[in-house]
């Protein structure tokens, strides 16, 4: 869980964060993009490469492990009636003055 992770890149802790530095007028806001993952492929492939938390946890698993999880995933992701694996990649926006 990245938010456990990262726990800083949560609205609030961001909002506090820069208030801690003195700004005022501090405000967040969420930036949220929609994704679409045509197949499955293209959903999972980015995450045998390696690079950033989640693949570089995903390469630490066993052939096996990693089997499960691409089961779970299949699972628990929801296509749509072409198939398309839709989701809202979101970031934080932090705002405020000196």
């Amino acid at each position: 869980d990245e938010g456990a992770r990262f726990p800083l890149c949560q609205p609030d802790r961001l909002v506090s964060t820069f208030r801690e530095a003195g700004l005022s007028q501090v405000t967040s806001d969420a930036i949220d993009i929609p994704t679409v993952f045509t197949t499955f492929s293209e959903y999972w492939n980015p995450f045998l490469a390696g690079t950033g938390p989640a693949p570089k946890y995903v390469t630490s698993l066993t052939p096996g492990q990693r089997n499960e999880l691409v089961s779970a995933l299949k699972r628990h992701l929801d296509p749509d009636d072409s198939g398309d694996i839709q989701m809202i990649a979101r970031a934080w926006a932090v705002r405020g003055e000196l």
